[in-house]
């Protein structure tokens, strides 16, 4: 992306993209975030720093305007533009109650 801050369709694209498609947005993202070091994949696992960077945080800020991807994904922030999202498992999508069982067995 080079210094280009996203446009204002980036954000908007963000902040409505059809939650079914989660590795689809987390790619998107992934292909405007400035820094692509600070945006990382590890598994299920992302793992992203801002970078005090306003257009990485303008980024998280459509993030957590996509009320499905904050609630499925959003694991931790904190301080200093560091965050935590985790993509659901193969079994989210096959069962409604498949993420209330991971949770309730304390796998993430």
């Amino acid at each position: 992306m080079g210094d280009e801050y996203p446009t204002d369709a980036d954000l908007e694209k963000i902040q409505d993209w059809d939650w079914h498609d989660l590795n689809g947005l987390v790619d998107f993202v992934a292909s405007l975030w400035h820094w692509p070091d600070f945006w990382s994949y590890k598994g299920r696992h992302i793992t992203a720093h801002t970078g005090g960077w306003s257009g990485n945080e303008s980024i998280v800020d459509a993030l957590s305007a996509n009320e499905m991807f904050w609630q499925i994904c959003w694991i931790s922030s904190r301080r200093g533009g560091h965050y935590v999202f985790e993509l659901p498992k193969k079994s989210f999508w096959e069962s409604p109650t498949a993420r209330a069982e991971e949770i309730r067995d304390g796998i993430k």
